[in-house]
């Protein structure tokens, strides 16, 4: 271990499988300005070589109670935000276009209706995003993790890609 500011720097082990994982076409160069070929993985131990390929089991998990739980939660969400948001935003454009008179009405002082109406489409873009970021992160960030690192300990090994 060597020191770093007066504090010993331990060597840190991420047990994510996608940690070291190269991204496909993202692998070093060969020396001629060509990728280098990425050597492929051993399989791990127990595992067949006949076993299911990756596009098998990422179906398999698509397929899933757990995936198909994610998505709604998703779509439960999103959908409905979407268009109360869309329904709003046109309202706004709407109104500016065709209720002048509307528009123009004095709130406070030089600030009409219209102005009132223009901040409120950027507070409800804050509010929305900050309501999407908690809903993720409290109904469905641990239940896609866990099928993600499920999904990548299914096909861990597996050689070839899926296009």
């Amino acid at each position: 271990m060597e020191k770093q500011e007066g504090r010993e720097a331990a060597a840190v082990r991420f047990d994510d499988p996608w940690y070291d994982a190269l991204a496909s076409g993202w692998g070093e160069l060969d020396g001629t300005g060509a990728p280098a070929p990425v050597p492929p993985q051993p399989a791990p131990a127990g595992r067949d070589a006949t076993g299911p390929s990756a596009a098998e089991i990422y179906l398999e998990v698509q397929r899933s109670a757990a995936f198909q739980e994610v998505r709604g939660r998703y779509r439960r969400f999103v959908v409905p935000a979407t268009l109360a948001f869309f329904t709003w935003y046109v309202v706004y454009v709407v109104a500016a276009t065709t209720a002048h008179d509307l528009m123009a009405r004095p709130v406070a002082g030089a600030v009409n209706v219209a102005m009132v109406a223009g901040l409120g489409q950027f507070l409800t873009t804050f509010v929305l995003t900050w309501a999407y970021a908690r809903h993720a992160r409290l109904r469905r960030d641990r239940a896609a993790l866990d099928l993600r690192w499920d999904t990548q300990e299914l096909t861990r090994g597996i050689r070839g890609t899926v296009r």
